[in-house]
């Protein structure tokens, strides 16, 4: 695992500031279960409004998940004064995300001054065990001198 130093001190609240103003992640009922200097991990319980027509957690409910993990891990890398937005990504869905919860663990593979790559990848988790359910790679870029909002 690759050690970061974050550009801003403050990250933490920085990052938890920003995940408190998402509005669609509270309705998910998704959570930060943990963050580090280039690295996210969110959890979401799986509810059946979430699910599609077969019982499996939606594809961009998802997505969602993984691209909302990147986009903290890289943001916790950026200095202060800085906003995050995602300007590409590829998600690879692998089996059907099912589960008691869906647990994404993004992690900053290449910080750039600008953009920054992100893998990001989705558990299911059922009884404590994990099953592999989608892998991401994404780019998100640094707006400099544009604060997240607060």
């Amino acid at each position: 695992m690759t050690h970061f130093t974050p550009k801003d001190p403050d990250y933490r609240a920085k990052v938890e500031a920003s995940f408190a103003r998402q509005a669609f992640l509270a309705t998910i009922g998704a959570r930060m279960a943990d963050l580090e200097p280039g690295r996210c991990t969110l959890e979401m319980p799986t509810r059946p409004d979430l699910c599609q027509q077969h019982g499996f957690v939606h594809a961009g409910a998802t997505t969602t998940l993984a691209d909302t993990a990147a986009g903290y891990a890289a943001f916790s890398l950026m200095p202060a004064g800085s906003a995050v937005l995602t300007t590409e990504f590829k998600v690879n869905l692998l089996s059907p995300a099912k589960g008691e919860k869906l647990v994404a663990r993004a992690e900053v593979i290449k910080p750039g001054r600008t953009l920054i790559v992100v893998r990001s990848d989705v558990f299911g988790v059922e009884g404590g065990r994990e099953t592999l359910v989608a892998t991401m790679l994404a780019t998100m870029i640094c707006l400099a001198d544009s604060p997240d909002p607060a």
